[in-house]
């Protein structure tokens, strides 16, 4: 089992890789070896997932969420294919992660008397330069 939070665990099987070859710059290595993988978590029925951690799974996911609520992620940046695979496992339990917490709800508050005060001097004062720039009142 792969451990998300001490709640969550996920079951490899539910993971699927898929090894294709790298884009990018690497000469003959990029062209005959299948080092990058693409990882594929079907998060829409996982077992392990609730409902709530979903919705936010989604949204964090974004254009890495197919419309079958599956997270795909590629990852190539290395030559080998092995650390290719810990870095897209590693992207997939961060994003999990994250999606596993809540944020708390901002609470508006009130600009202060003070804050106010300076807001509008610095108005004042800006006002004052201004009219400086204006041509003088004829005597």
């Amino acid at each position: 089992m792969i451990q998300i939070t001490p709640s969550i665990a996920i079951d490899p099987d539910e993971i699927e890789e898929r090894f294709i070859r790298a884009s990018g710059p690497g000469g003959q290595n990029v062209n005959k070896v299948s080092s990058a993988v693409q990882l594929r978590f079907d998060m829409q029925n996982s077992p392990a997932l609730p409902d709530a951690v979903k919705s936010r799974l989604a949204r964090l996911a974004g254009h890495r969420l197919t419309r079958e609520g599956v997270i795909v992620i590629t990852a190539q940046n290395h030559r080998s294919q092995e650390r290719n695979r810990a870095e897209a496992l590693e992207r997939l339990v961060d994003l999990i992660r994250r999606a596993t917490q809540r944020q708390r709800p901002r609470i508006p508050t009130r600009p202060t008397l003070g804050s106010k005060k300076r807001r509008l001097a610095g108005k004042t004062r800006q006002g004052r330069i201004k009219a400086l720039r204006g041509k003088p009142a004829p005597e």
